[in-house]
């Protein structure tokens, strides 16, 4: 007679992860802080002076599309003489460019709008002191009088930006000492390059041609729940049949390629049933499915978590993105955005209410869930309960989790 080996019980976490302050802030600063957040698109910052702003772990970043007819960014913070360090080559990404929300002189926040266009310069409303797209100090009123006052001495400091494929990120390691200057050094708090924490993503999702998509439409959601619940929600659909019944009509719920779990994404790809050609209101496809894409890659719809705060599902014919906003342990913000193809949006029989739709509905019946799930988690009842099998990828991500904070040290 045969035996099969026993299995680990894999257990959720317990109620302070997802309720307890200290432990927000733990997360916030081991893995919001230290890790490439998803911050938007480069496409809606295309103007000089485009700009939007993102706040997350105490952070307040503008991120700029700089004037290329002015000095470059390299030139006005002195690497043009040198070689350039990693830090400073994170910052500089070609015209765009990322910097802390804060004025040199007293700390006041530059700009509170979200999103907009900077007429030239970046000018604090406080006291006048005014820096190019470029982040350099261009005038300091009453400064002149002081002695050893040195407008070089006083740019924005700036925040590591890079993209993939059309995707903004950010990270908010160190890049500077003293709040004055780059570091030119190589340091332990200098962030990776993102390729890093991409891996081969970039090569995965090289045929979907991501940077060539464009956005649609745009929904903001703020959900009271936390935002792990968010992550781990999408990345199973066991409860597909039960909280989706449109999704379930358009994949086998049990039906997920997973690939193997890394330190810095989870994922897979589900196949669609019969008769389905996209994720839409009733199935069916109303676009050309996007140029690069092979027979494989047409009959599956990608769902990828990037960690910590991206969730990337790539469809046959569109994309659509939700990058995760923590606000505090029991409120988070997602920012949904739909990418199509530019060559389906030139059509005037162009559509794209269907995905829209579609999704918008799948969203909101998760977020309603995920905010039902902690307003248990944060009960009294509430005790750590079984991880089957098939959530395997929850617990693998509440392990990266649990390692960055406990790694964090006191």
């Amino acid at each position: 007679m045969g035996t099969t080996a026993a299995r680990t019980l894999r257990t959720t976490l317990p109620a302070r992860a997802y309720t307890d302050p200290a432990w927000f802030e733990r997360e916030m600063e081991a893995v919001f802080a230290r890790m490439w957040l998803a911050a938007g698109r480069d496409g809606e910052l295309q103007a000089p002076g485009a700009f939007v702003r993102r706040d997350v772990a105490g952070a307040s970043v503008l991120i700029v599309r700089a004037d290329d007819r002015a000095p470059s960014a390299a030139t006005a913070l002195g690497w043009d003489n040198r070689a350039p360090s990693a830090a400073a080559a994170l910052a500089w990404n070609g015209s765009l460019l990322a910097f802390h929300n804060v004025c040199r002189h007293r700390g006041t926040r530059l700009c509170i709008e979200e999103h907009g266009r900077f007429q030239g310069r970046i000018q604090c409303p406080y006291h006048a002191w005014t820096y190019g797209l470029d982040g350099r100090l261009l005038a300091a009123p009453q400064m002149d009088e002081v002695a050893d006052f040195d407008r070089a001495d006083y740019p924005l400091r700036p925040v590591a930006c890079e993209s993939w494929d059309g995707h903004i990120f950010i990270n908010l390691s160190p890049l500077d000492r003293l709040g004055a200057t780059l570091s030119t050094v190589e340091g332990s708090d200098a962030p990776d390059p993102l390729s890093s924490q991409i891996g081969d993503l970039r090569a995965r999702f090289a045929p979907w041609r991501m940077d060539e998509l464009r956005m649609v439409r745009r929904i903001e959601y703020d959900i009271a729940t936390n935002w792990k619940l968010v992550v781990q929600n999408y990345n199973e659909c066991l409860h597909c049949p039960v909280i989706h019944p449109l999704l379930n009509r358009m994949h086998h719920y049990l039906a997920a390629e997973n690939v193997p779990t890394t330190e810095t994404y989870c994922g897979g790809a589900m196949g669609f049933k019969q008769g389905v050609e996209t994720l839409s209101a009733d199935g069916k496809r109303r676009r050309a499915v996007l140029p690069g894409l092979g027979e494989r890659e047409r009959a599956v719809v990608n769902y990828f978590a990037i960690y910590p705060n991206f969730l990337l599902t790539l469809h046959p014919d569109y994309m659509m993105t939700i990058t995760i906003w923590p606000v505090d342990p029991g409120h988070t913000r997602l920012v949904a955005e739909w990418h199509f193809h530019p060559d389906e949006i030139a059509k005037p029989d162009f559509i794209f209410e269907d995905a829209i739709e579609f999704w918008d509905r799948t969203n909101r019946e998760d977020w309603a869930i995920s905010e039902q799930s902690y307003l248990g988690i944060s009960s009294r009842g509430y005790q750590p309960g079984p991880y089957s099998e098939r959530e395997k990828q929850l617990w693998e991500f509440d392990q990266f989790v649990l390692s960055r904070v406990e790694g964090l040290g006191t």
